[in-house]
């Protein structure tokens, strides 16, 4: 079932072509954005949100159409976003911070307000920080504080830009436990450096490049774009920049085969570095 419809979709800075002539549709599931910085990613997080307006072509969302007064109003009440820089109110505590964006939502019973303040804090692990100021947080617990001003009124579309930066290892598990069950009943769509959350979390990956989809489908077959391009070897190719040095002291090679390399199966990172070529990996 589709749940978000995206035609032809194209925005521009200036003479910046940040997303160029987009067609996607999403439905259901989580499905994760990869890409280099200035893909389009963020904008088109942005064009999905409401929060920018498209030069050309439409979005729509559960039959909403964010071009319409009204309809954009409807979208708002049904989608819960995480922007890459929250823009967190330092002076206000975590509850009283939740508690104003709930308001914003208009969530006007007071009762039903705090008691659904108290159900995000819980689901990011951020109870015992409700009376916290924020600008007294670490930087993973602001993050999480994001989360869960997006999860307020339990939306059918969650967007997500870059949530997990700043998480630990152990918060990071934690955010993918909570993303995993959401998604097995809304829409999901979050943009992302990190290979391994992928692989994770979403049953759909699209990579954008200069504003474009280069590649969607799931993230099985993103790693065999590399399949046959992935080698180890015990010293580095002498021609190929593609190249590091692994935890075993062995040099792991994208691309033609180095002297006496070994062929090795390739990971979504690999397949992700392959399909963006060289002139943008080694960046």
């Amino acid at each position: 079932m589709t749940t978000v419809r995206i035609q032809g979709l194209s925005k521009r800075y200036g003479s910046t072509t940040a997303v160029d002539d987009l067609d996607l549709d999403i439905g259901i599931g989580v499905t994760g954005l990869l890409g280099p910085n200035g893909a389009g990613k963020t904008t088109l997080l942005r064009c999905l949100a409401t929060a920018l307006a498209p030069d050309r072509g439409r979005v729509e969302a559960y039959g909403l159409d964010p071009a319409v007064g009204a309809q954009r109003t409807a979208l708002r009440r049904r989608l819960g976003y995480l922007p890459q820089d929250p823009g967190l109110y330092p002076n206000f505590s975590a509850a009283a911070l939740l508690d104003y964006v709930a308001v914003l939502k208009e969530m006007t019973d007071g009762r039903r307000r705090r008691a659904e303040v108290r159900r995000v804090l819980e689901e990011v692990g951020l109870t015992d920080r409700a009376t916290v100021k924020v600008r007294k947080l670490s930087g993973g617990m602001r993050q999480r504080l994001g989360l869960a001003q997006a999860l307020l009124g339990e939306p059918d579309l969650l967007i997500l830009d870059e949530p997990t930066v700043g998480l630990d290892p152990e918060q990071r598990m934690l955010f993918r436990a909570l993303i995993s069950r959401l998604g097995e009943t809304r829409t999901v769509l979050l943009s992302t450096h990190q290979t391994e959350d992928v692989g994770a979390l979403c049953g759909r990956v699209v990579v954008m490049k200069q504003g474009r989809a280069v590649y969607d489908g799931t993230p099985r077959g993103l790693a065999q774009q590399a399949e046959g391009q992935v080698w180890l070897s015990a010293e580095p190719p002498e021609t190929n920049p593609l190249y590091w040095r692994n935890s075993d002291g062995e040099f792991r090679t994208l691309g033609p085969q180095p002297a006496n390399g070994t062929p090795v199966k390739p990971s979504i990172e690999d397949g992700y570095l392959m399909l963006l070529g060289p002139e943008v990996a080694v960046r």
